[in-house]
């Protein structure tokens, strides 16, 4: 179960206590559920009792106590407990976190993709031949495509040649004539304040795109340094762990296969790569890259804790749970590098 269909169970309990009277309240368009924080349990909480509550007119535990008995009939879940104010704990059956490893490295890197083809929106963006502004457009437009959308990027004046041959953009000229799309979009953040074609591809675009449209990106050479305060590299790098992880467990004889993970230092790992599907298509949406960069941030920053301990140490034998955790391994680097693709960055077997 993903963090997106445990919020849409989530908001489906809300519904029935609503119609069954046990709660009178507007139902909300979602419910936002993350890991457990200081105090909590299981795999997944929420606060939509704290939420609901005074437009309810009850104690948020009494709210939540009426949504446990709800979640309760979802087989899925192993247990519902109510902690602090009105904090609703869910835990899941072990079986979800395999079934979850085992949907990303069937899609592979498209996981998160849309799989029925063309959406039927045709997206026209526009940027100024300015070099963040066509960066960025043209990492909007492989989200778009990911989705679905049919997209063509326009540019108003002439890109740098080295925009294309070094930074790997796409754009053409904006003069026409071209079908009208269904959507125009403007593409226009906040300029470099130098030129980044210096730093290479990589850097670059990941320096152009990792801030926000609105925020003024920096054009230094940190972005090339290989320590842990460049996100850049944390991100890399945590996929090439995975990379190693695999070729060293084939050293010793096994290979990944997707089965329960129990440890709690997994919990932020599954729910980032749960998360991955709705962030993309939130980036999708909003026409913001940074969203899925950041993200990507997460995905690495869960990813390294989980790492020291898939490979047996010493004489150990490798055991289902080794496998188990080299299949999450592989799934986490399988989403890091096809995040990287979308954002025209390669993601290195070895660093």
């Amino acid at each position: 179960m993903t963090p997106a269909e445990l919020s849409r169970t989530v908001l489906h309990a809300v519904r029935r206590a609503v119609d069954a009277g046990e709660l009178s309240v507007t139902v909300p368009e979602r419910v936002v559920v993350t890991p457990p924080g200081p105090g909590g349990c299981g795999d997944y909480a929420t606060n939509i009792a704290l939420q609901l509550a005074g437009a309810a007119g009850q104690q948020p535990r009494r709210v939540a106590e009426i949504l446990r008995a709800r979640l309760l009939d979802e087989r899925r879940f192993t247990d519902v407990v109510v902690t602090g104010p009105g904090f609703l704990n869910v835990s899941l059956q072990s079986t979800v976190s395999a079934c979850l490893v085992e949907e990303v490295l069937r899609r592979g890197r498209r996981y998160g993709h849309v799989t029925t083809g063309f959406s039927g929106t045709a997206v026209r963006l526009r940027c100024p031949a300015e070099v963040r502004a066509v960066v960025v457009a043209d990492a909007v437009a492989r989200v778009l495509r990911s989705q679905g959308d049919s997209v063509r990027v326009t540019c108003d004046g002439r890109p740098a040649p080295e925009w294309e041959t070094h930074l790997g953009t796409s754009t053409v000229d904006s003069r026409g004539p071209y079908p009208l799309p269904d959507i125009d979009v403007t593409v226009h953040p906040v300029p470099a304040p130098a030129d980044p074609v210096p730093l290479g591809r990589d850097a670059a675009r990941w320096a152009l795109l990792h801030p926000a449209a609105h925020d003024r990106p920096r054009i230094t050479g940190d972005h090339l340094v290989q320590r842990e305060t460049n996100p850049l590299f944390r991100v890399r790098y945590a996929h090439a762990r995975t990379r190693a992880l695999l070729r060293n467990a084939a050293d010793l004889g096994f290979t990944p296969e997707p089965g329960p993970v129990h440890a709690s230092d997994t919990a932020p790992l599954l729910a980032a790569l749960g998360d991955h599907p709705r962030l993309l298509a939130a980036s999708a949406t909003h026409h913001t890259p940074d969203r899925l960069a950041r993200h990507l941030v997460t995905v690495a920053d869960a990813t390294l804790p989980v790492l020291p301990s898939v490979l047996p140490l010493g004489e150990e034998k490798p055991s289902a749970a080794h496998r188990a955790r080299l299949a999450l391994a592989e799934a986490a680097g399988t989403v890091l590098a096809g995040g990287l693709s979308l954002l025209g960055i390669d993601a290195p077997e070895h660093l």
